[in-house]
């Protein structure tokens, strides 16, 4: 297929810029997917279902994220391979960390149905929500096989510099998932049910789609009837590269909890403004989250071919587009931010706290963007052990400065935010120190 990419000649900031463009298209087409979906659910079904969808939020994406992290920790292997020309190790890769992603989704999914009722109610879910979270939470989770297949495939054909190919399924499933939701919950009268399972239905077909399509338009890295077999040392190292990553996407998704805490003790404008301020953030780290994936498959690449200095020049390369692009959107806050809230809520109180918050933290994008890009850096060099380093850090500073901050009266609400940028930059330090010490030039699997 003509979307892989051998990124370990060329232009460095080319080669990031052409895979990183197919990746943001396909994570603002998520977003927009994401707002649709809120509003056929909370348009059709009345707030308090959406209320009882956003209730198992959190904790539906901490099932996910172990899958999420192994299939980041296979890319990885795949990308080194690759860029080494080892093939034969491409082809072992994928096979291996096929297994390794169906038997730990297995595992995930049967705690997160069966305890899908007490998790809820531990999280304080209220008792006329309950039951409506409860069914969303187990449908969305019962399909984890089809989002683990999913975000899997899609990370093997970044591993191979291909953005295009998932982007196109990727706007097969955004189509299908919309369409599916407004059959399932209008015309089914499905409720929530019904759009929990939109979401995984649609996750599977185009997960399917994606797997037979990209093998067979792929001979080169179809495997043969002989290369079907386990491999146990390639299978650990597919999971003592991928639970790093997945405990970090879970201790994030716990300090973010620990921060919604801490809003909901304040005013209602406090917490819409919050709310306001997180669906703006998503959207401005599109594409942080986009260069992140291409540094990682860039680097992994370069890593596996024995180009260092190479990867390490492909990875400053994206810090200066991260810089430019946090300082556009910071002064485009600092003069638009009322209105830009406003796009969101309507009331005035509320909109000059989301205005200030977003200059608070639009201070600090920089340092955010640095931590996407360093992680994606480590994490493509194999030292995908870090991110269990980077995530605690997360949890500390979110929950500690903000139960310190938010009681010291002159800063009150505004340490909600200022915690926020308080964790970026500790963040962005730590990560930039590990980078520092040189231990990710000792992680290269590419010639193991």
């Amino acid at each position: 297929m003509s979307g892989k990419m051998n990124m370990t000649a060329g232009s460095e900031t080319s080669c990031i810029v052409r895979f990183t463009l197919p990746l943001l298209a396909g994570n603002l087409l998520q977003q927009t997917y994401n707002v649709a979906d809120t509003m056929i659910v909370g348009r059709c079904l009345g707030d308090s279902s959406l209320a009882a969808v956003g209730a198992t939020g959190s904790i539906t994406y901490l099932f996910y994220a172990l899958c999420i992290g192994l299939s980041i920790g296979a890319g990885v292997l795949i990308s080194q391979h690759f860029g080494a020309g080892r093939m034969d190790r491409v082809r072992s890769a994928i096979v291996n960390s096929a297994a390794v992603t169906l038997i730990f989704a297995l595992i995930a999914t049967l705690p997160a149905v069966l305890l899908a009722k007490p998790l809820l109610t531990f999280l304080g879910v209220k008792a006329k929500l309950i039951a409506r979270s409860v069914t969303y939470m187990r449908i969305a989770t019962a399909g984890t096989v089809c989002i683990a297949a999913y975000n899997w495939i899609n990370s093997v054909m970044r591993a191979l510099g291909d953005t295009k190919t998932p982007l196109i399924f990727l706007g097969v499933s955004t189509v299908l998932n919309v369409g599916l939701d407004l059959l399932f919950v209008i015309v089914f009268g499905m409720g929530v049910g019904g759009a929990a399972f939109a979401t995984v239905l649609a996750q599977g077909v185009s997960a399917a789609s994606c797997i037979i399509y990209c093998f067979k338009t792929n001979a080169d890295i179809r495997p043969s009837r002989d290369e079907l077999h386990t491999d146990p040392q390639l299978m650990k190292k597919c999971v003592t590269f991928g639970l790093p990553i997945a405990a970090q996407n879970g201790l994030v998704c716990i300090s973010m909890i620990a921060l919604q805490s801490v809003t909901n003790g304040f005013s209602e404008s406090v917490m819409a403004a919050y709310t306001a301020s997180m669906r703006i953030e998503q959207l401005v780290q599109q594409p942080y989250i986009s260069l992140n994936a291409a540094v990682s498959a860039f680097t992994g690449q370069n890593i596996g071919a024995g180009k260092q200095e190479r990867a390490v020049r492909g990875m400053k390369s994206a810090l200066k587009i991260g810089s430019v692009f946090g300082t556009v959107m910071f002064i485009l806050f600092l003069l638009f931010g009322r209105s830009i809230v406003g796009i969101f809520v309507t009331g005035k109180q509320t909109i000059a706290i989301g205005a200030l918050a977003l200059i608070i933290t639009g201070c600090c994008y920089i340092p955010l963007g640095a931590i996407h890009i360093v992680r994606g850096f480590l994490n493509g060099t194999g030292d995908t052990g870090f991110a269990l380093v980077n995530g605690l850090t997360e949890v500390v500073c979110r929950i500690g400065f903000s139960l310190l901050l938010t009681r010291i009266p002159f800063i009150s609400w505004r340490g909600i935010w200022i915690t926020t940028s308080i964790t970026w930059v500790a963040t962005a330090a730590v990560c930039i120190i590990r980078y520092k010490n040189g231990k990710w030039r000792l992680k290269s699997v590419a010639g193991q």
